[in-house]
């Protein structure tokens, strides 16, 4: 989800309410502590040069149980990260304390926002030579890694 869709679906909605991936519910008094801008310049394992942008919201919640975000001041908090560092159209990435800080995609329901699970993965798989099709588990754990010393990958 971009950040102009979020902001379209504030205008829909009373109160903002954010799902975890295991259906719990980040607490009501949550705060956003940060809304920005995330630039990640890297070398993937097969030797190219990649840049990846993403607008990022940091939820927190703190012992402030009387505090709630109301739709149009989360409005106002992601216009002026819009004009400070043109966001408005990037994916978001939610930001949410755990064991550790996890990082989570974003989607909607028509009335709660999904923090969505995201995932690791190889961008060389073709240098690497892994299959297009990963094979059964129990297949992969018997035959030898493809990702061997000779291949140049990882």
């Amino acid at each position: 989800m971009k950040t102009l869709e979020v902001k379209d679906k504030l205008k829909q909605l009373e109160k903002i309410t954010f799902v975890l991936p295991n259906g719990g519910l980040v607490p009501p008094h949550f705060h956003i502590t940060e809304a920005g801008l995330i630039t990640k310049n890297f070398v993937d394992c097969g030797g190219t040069i990649r840049k990846e942008e993403v607008a990022n919201f940091q939820l927190w919640n703190a012992n402030d149980f009387d505090h709630r975000l109301e739709p149009q001041k989360l409005i106002d908090i992601i216009e002026i990260a819009e004009k400070a560092m043109n966001i408005a159209e990037l994916e978001v990435e939610v930001e949410y304390q755990s064991e550790t800080i996890g990082k989570y995609g974003l989607e909607f329901d028509g009335t709660n926002f999904l923090l969505t699970p995201t995932q690791t993965d190889c961008l060389a798989k073709d240098k690497c030579g892994i299959p297009a099709e990963q094979e059964d588990a129990e297949e992969v754990e018997t035959e030898a890694s493809c990702c061997s010393p000779s291949t140049g990958c990882c």
